[in-house]
Order: C-alpha cells, then structure tokens, then sequence
C-alpha cells in the first residue's frame, strides 16, 4: 500500500508564513484600512486583526436537538483559537434535519442541504479571506457537508461532531426515534394504542444531540475520527456532556497548530485515509449513507473513490461494534465503552487500518492509537478476530437492475437472500400509503422510484415505510428497492441507491408491476429476470417524468446533480480546479 501524504509548505520562497496567508487580502497595508474599519467596528484590537483570521462555522439552529448545543460548542472553540495566538470568526450555515423532514415532502431537501453547506462554508471563507476552519456540526448532512468543504478549500481544518442525544426511557428500556418510527406501524397494525404511542413520542428524545444510534450522523462521526479531520476521541461523548467543550478548546487550539505547521485538509484525507474511514464504518454497521457522502469528501480533494471503492473495504472489514438499528447498543453505550478509539485499536491491530495516514493532532493514525488498549470488560465492541460476522456490516449489490451499483445494510440481518414480485410505485407516498393498508403479500419486493438525485429531486430517505413495515412484523417477509436512500434507522432488506436511477432512464425505471427481482447480499446480486432484449424494448418506449419542481433550489440541484455512485455532487470537485482557494 502506497504510503499516505505528509505535511508540506503551501508556498516557498522568502516571505513569512504571515504574508501569504489568504487573510492578508483584508488585513494588510494602507489599501485595507477600509477593510480593518469594519473589524474595529466588532471590537477587535490591532493586534487580534493582525493574527491569522480562523472562521469557526457551526450548524446552529432551533429545528431539531441536533443542533441546539453547537452555539454553546463554538465559544471555548473560538477561546481555544485565541489561546493559541489566532482571531476567531464565528458564522453558521443551514441543515435540514431529517427527523423532522422524514417521511414527507420536506425530506427532498435533506441531501440538498449538503451541498448548500458546503457551498455557504466555501463563500464565506472566499469572501472574508479567512486563513482556517473549525467547523462544528451535528445532522445527518450538515457533517459531510461542512467535511467537503475543509477539502474543497484546502485549508488548515478540524471538525467537531455536537455530539449524540442520550436515550430516552420507555417501559424499563432504552429507546431512540427509531423506535418511535416503528412505533407508528405498530400502532397501525394495531399492536399498539394511541397512548402508549404518546408516551413513547414523549421520552424518546430527552437532550440535546442528534439520533442516538449508529445512524448517519454517528457513522459519520465516525468517520470524521477515522479520516483523521478530528481529534481523538472526539466524536464520543453525548452532546449535553461538558467534555464536549473541552474537546472543542481542544479543536480551536489545534487548528492553530495545523496553521503553523502548515498542514492542511488534503494532506489528511488522503486514499488511504479515505479507506480507514470506510473500514471503521464496515466495523461498526454503519449508515448506508456514507456510501454517498465518502465518495463526495473524496471528490472535493480530486480523488477517484466512487460507491464500488467503499464496496471494495466494507466486504474485507469485519463488523465488530452491536451497535443499532440492527445490534443492541446506543452511541452512549459505544462512548462509555472506549468509544471509536477502541473500534480503531482493534482494527488497526487486525490489519485493516493504515495507521500511516496523518491526523489534526499533528500525529499518525498509529502514533494517537499507541496507547489506547481494547478494554475485554465491556459487550460493545468485540475484537477484529472474534466479530459479529466476518462480513462487513454494509455490502454493494450490482446486476442487471443496478449497473451502477446499489447498497444494503446486513448488519443484524439473518436473511441475506430474497426473490419475489415487484410491487412498483413511483413515489415514497404511494408506497407508505400501500404499506400503511397493509396490501403486501409475503416475498413481495416494494421498488420505490424516482426519488433519486435528479427524480426526487433531491434523493429522499425512505425511514417512514420501511419503519412501517418493520412495525407490522414484515421486516423478513418483503424486501424494498428504491433509487432513493435509506436512513441510517432504516433495519430489514431494504436497497438503496439503485444506479441509474429511474429518471434518467435506468433499468428500475422499467420495471412493470409482477416482474421477478432477486436480492442476494452474499452473492452481491441485484437482477430483474428479463432478457437484455426485453430491456431494451421497454427503454425505447421509456419517457422522461416530469416532477412538480420546475423553479427554485430543487430544480436547480436537479440539473446539476450527478449520480450517487460517485457521491450525487452538484460540481466537478478537485480534478478539475485549476487554484485552491488556500493558495490565493
């Protein structure tokens, strides 16, 4: 394996490390006494203005918990900037929270989010000319989003995840949302009643902090330990915890150390540091959303690593971490046993990490692991050599219904293999509405389409139905293919991501009500039994779908978006830059 980036000077020559910092454009000499008039006028001394200039963004907002505590979060991150002899500058960007977007109309704004965080993080970082990022987040796509944007700007960054919500406590046991979405078909199939259903939705969400299991935002704190953007440790603690402002001093103060050191995003999200964080979500059976989101972190360094190379690493990563939707453990259990140092530890000792890859605490994987020892007192976390399944928690499907590929999540799954009839809608709603009265038949495969990228618009998760289903007992008597997503709740034979998707004419786009569809994760199949001839007559007579957002961000997002094998990105990314912003 080739050996991982190491640090080296963002330009040469004489001048000091202070003169070519891009904050020098809105600080430096009598040209900019315009600019420094508008620093003065927020209270800032001639000094403070002179010191490297750190932007510290957060996704504050009232929507959900998630967010609420990153205001809190951000100002011993801002302290720890100052300490360390930098200024810093505190903004926010959006998110959308799926929580609260699941199951409706709203939800075809979630993956859109992303890129609009990304792209809010990018502008104000140009227009304000500042030198470095600690970025601070807490949903489903609000990491990600500020991740690609430490990478498309290439400047010294370090991330912090808010942190998870405690459980809640209904009848003698823990419980997360996701209960509370199962919930919901159980109280249709009438194995619960409106009360008990009241006083789930009541306890299950208790503090502040986002989805409190190995769910998208988890697995991609995860992966922001395992990529190397965050401090050690970091992604554990739950978000109503006062570690977490430690961790956050901790974070603005290395920020400063990565400024002077001149180290910056892309020197540690390398290939390399790409595959360790994919291995790490294998290990703890995570969303099958970082098959989209690691691809589009890669792509804003210019780096080929598309839905098969995730594929590739989760099929040789064991899982180890019984973590829900499909184990038996909350991300507070998963901190309290040692949190991701310890899944990183066993890994690396196992062989399936490079502990090579450079990280924001100035230090290789290996070097921070050196001391961590796996604790054999705790059920979270096995070791490598005695997993939960030698598998990987994640597997990529491929065949005649998915030529681009499709991803499924196994992790706690006993049935590994379906076929059945296809029972085809062309919209999330018509499928729930079918769920919802129960009209399944036993081996029945739901294709939920045109909710891809550019079908949605906006790639929707499908949390709702297929909590809905798991609710009425059906979770091992149908399967679901859609083109859209999954959350990281999502448990049962449940496909996404089925590439091409139907609006731009893939094979799931051409499906007819009753046609046999076989699934089988061992094998990595995802088939339709129609010839290639059969096919092809039906895509001549294919015609392009129209939706409802014809104007707006959605629509917008739809003319760009390109496919999620390769991340679903709105722009081209680092192979086609002819600057980096950080070089200006």
């Amino acid at each position: 394996m080739p050996r991982a980036r190491t640090a080296k000077p963002a330009t040469s020559g004489s001048k000091s490390k202070r003169d070519t910092l891009p904050s020098r454009y809105v600080t430096r000499g009598p040209d900019r006494a315009p600019n420094r008039s508008y620093f003065y006028a927020m209270g800032l001394s001639r000094e403070q203005i002179e010191r490297p200039l750190v932007g510290v963004v957060t996704t504050w907002n009232e929507a959900a918990p998630c967010n609420t505590a990153l205001r809190r979060q951000a100002q011993p991150a801002k302290e720890g900037v100052a300490e360390a002899g930098g200024t810093a500058r505190e903004f926010t960007t959006i998110t959308v929270t799926d929580g609260i977007a699941m199951g409706h109309q709203g939800m075809k704004s979630s993956l859109v989010s992303r890129e609009v965080i990304a792209d809010s993080i990018e502008l104000t970082m140009r227009g304000h000319s500042y030198d470095a990022l600690v970025g601070l987040a807490g949903c489903d796509k609000s990491l990600p989003g500020v991740m690609m944007a430490m990478c498309r700007l290439n400047v010294p960054s370090v991330f912090m995840y808010g942190g998870s919500i405690v459980p809640g406590r209904f009848r003698g046991k823990d419980v997360t949302v996701q209960d509370v979405f199962e919930a919901v078909g159980q109280y249709a199939a009438g194995k619960l009643d409106r009360a008990s259903l009241d006083e789930l939705e009541s306890v299950a969400c208790p503090s502040d902090g986002a989805c409190g299991a190995q769910y998208t935002a988890n697995t991609m704190a995860c992966v922001s330990e395992a990529i190397g953007l965050a401090l050690p440790g970091s992604a554990g603690a739950p978000a109503p915890y006062a570690l977490r402002d430690s961790y956050a001093k901790a974070s603005g103060m290395a920020v400063m150390a990565l400024l002077k050191k001149r180290i910056r995003a892309r020197d540690i999200v390398t290939r390399e540091a790409l595959e360790n964080a994919a291995a790490v979500v294998s290990a703890t059976g995570g969303s099958t959303n970082a098959a989209l989101h690691l691809p589009a972190i890669a792509a804003e360094c210019g780096i080929a690593f598309d839905l098969f190379d995730v594929a590739k690493v989760f099929r040789r990563v064991p899982y180890i971490a019984d973590l829900k939707p499909g184990g038996k453990f909350a991300a507070k259990d998963l901190y309290e046993a040692g949190g991701v140092p310890i899944v990183m530890k066993t890994l690396l000792d196992g062989g399936y990490l490079d502990g090579r890859c450079l990280t924001v605490s100035g230090r290789t994987i290996a070097e921070n692991l050196r001391h961590v020892k796996f604790p054999k007192d705790q059920v979270v976390v096995r070791a490598h050599d005695n997993p939960l399944s030698e598998n990987g928690g994640v597997v990529e499907l491929r065949g005649n219904l998915a030529p681009e590929g499709a991803i499924v999540k196994i992790a706690g799954m006993n049935r590994l293999r379906h076929s059945g009839p296809a029972r085809v809608f062309d919209s999330e709603e018509a499928a729930f509405a079918f769920v919802s009265a129960r009209k399944w038949r036993k081996g029945d495969v739901i294709v939920i389409r045109y909710e891809g990228p550019k079908g949605g618009p906006g790639m929707r998760e499908m949390l709702a139905t297929t909590a809905a289903l798991y609710g009425q007992g059906a979770g091992d008597q149908v399967a679901l293919i859609t083109d859209g997503r999954f959350s990281g709740a999502t448990r049962g034979f449940c496909i996404g991501h089925v590439g091409p998707e139907a609006a731009v004419g893939g094979p799931i786009g051409l499906l007819k009500e009753g046609d046999i569809i076989t699934l089988d994760a061992l094998k990595g199949e995802i088939s339709v039994a129609l010839s290639n001839q059969e096919l092809n007559r039906r895509r001549k007579q294919w015609k392009p779908r129209r939706t409802d957002y014809n104007s707006g961000a959605l629509w917008k997002y739809a003319q760009t978006v390109g496919s999620a094998r390769f991340g679903a990105l709105t722009q081209p990314g680092g192979k086609a830059e002819s600057h980096v912003y950080a070089d200006i």
